[in-house]
């Protein structure tokens, strides 16, 4: 059973990741082309329903079958050392950033957030080093 649930985590973790990385590029886009009406409608529409239908799923997919495996195999927390409550603690980093992206895109809806295309560049790189940091932690274990 483990097994199945790890693929499970690993299917939705990807699916949720996609979100984390897309969404941040459709605000540039939004930010960059607040002027043309017409493109900012069709990007408010992605915007939703990429967060809505594709995001909240996958984080709470990837959020119950990580709590499935910790359940299934409990000896992990208190046998592996210290990253895999470092990866724990990088995961409710995600998990802040994936509730700030829903935050911002209200906002970008309402025509209230000030936020530049610059910013959302910046902002993508988040998931990406997160990303980095989560998989060396779980692959190399080095504490």
């Amino acid at each position: 059973m483990y097994n199945w649930v790890l693929w499970f985590h690993i299917i939705s973790m990807v699916s949720w990741f996609a979100v984390l990385f897309y969404m941040p590029r459709l605000f540039v886009y939004h930010a960059e082309h607040a002027d043309n009406a017409g493109f900012v409608k069709v990007v408010k529409i992605m915007e939703y329903k990429i967060f809505h239908y594709i995001g909240v799923p996958s984080f709470w997919a990837t959020l119950l079958s990580g709590l499935a495996l910790i359940w299934l195999y409990p000896v992990n927390i208190f046998t592996t050392g210290g990253w895999f409550h470092a990866k724990l603690l990088f995961v409710v980093i995600l998990i802040v950033y994936f509730f700030s992206l829903g935050m911002l895109r209200k906002k970008l809806e309402k025509g209230t957030c000030n936020k530049s295309g610059k910013f959302f560049r910046y902002y993508n790189e988040a998931p990406t080093l997160l990303l980095i940091f989560i998989v060396a932690l779980v692959v190399v274990k080095p504490f």
